[in-house]
């Protein structure tokens, strides 16, 4: 299977470029609410819960579960090997999902409800979190 799929890259701007850069240091992190807690992405500029503005990035522990998951046949991006696209659920608060790509399994191991930890791919100055399977 090829190392990881065709990326285009997301444009970096005030609003998203702690998200995109954030694993240089190994650190995956989502907007929080400094007032409630409530954790945001992607990123708003209020709280949907408080309707507070004093947001901040947060470190999350990268640890989640596979709430969903399809595998993808489509060669769009020139690749022949079919991959995995996950939606994972972090440990850190229920609804708190983001869509991505596993790695370091094979399709037909992925598993819903599977625990899953972030790591993260470098493509110039940005990095994007994928997930791999935690040890259970």
């Amino acid at each position: 299977m090829s190392e990881h799929p065709f990326r285009v890259l997301p444009k970096l701007d005030d609003d998203n470029t702690f998200f995109w850069t954030s694993g240089a240091d190994g650190k995956l992190r989502f907007l929080r609410c400094n007032e409630c807690g409530y954790y945001l992405h992607p990123p708003l500029p209020q709280c949907p819960r408080c309707t507070s503005r004093d947001l901040a990035p947060s470190v999350v522990t990268g640890r989640g579960v596979v709430h969903s998951f399809t595998i993808n046949h489509q060669p769009w991006d020139g690749s022949t090997e079919p991959w995995s696209i996950v939606l994972v659920e972090l440990d850190e608060q229920e609804g708190l999902r983001l869509t991505s790509n596993m790695v370091n399994c094979a399709n037909e191991n992925v598993r819903i409800g599977m625990p899953v930890h972030v790591v993260f791919q470098q493509y110039e100055d940005v990095f994007i979190p994928v997930f791999e399977p935690a040890n259970e």
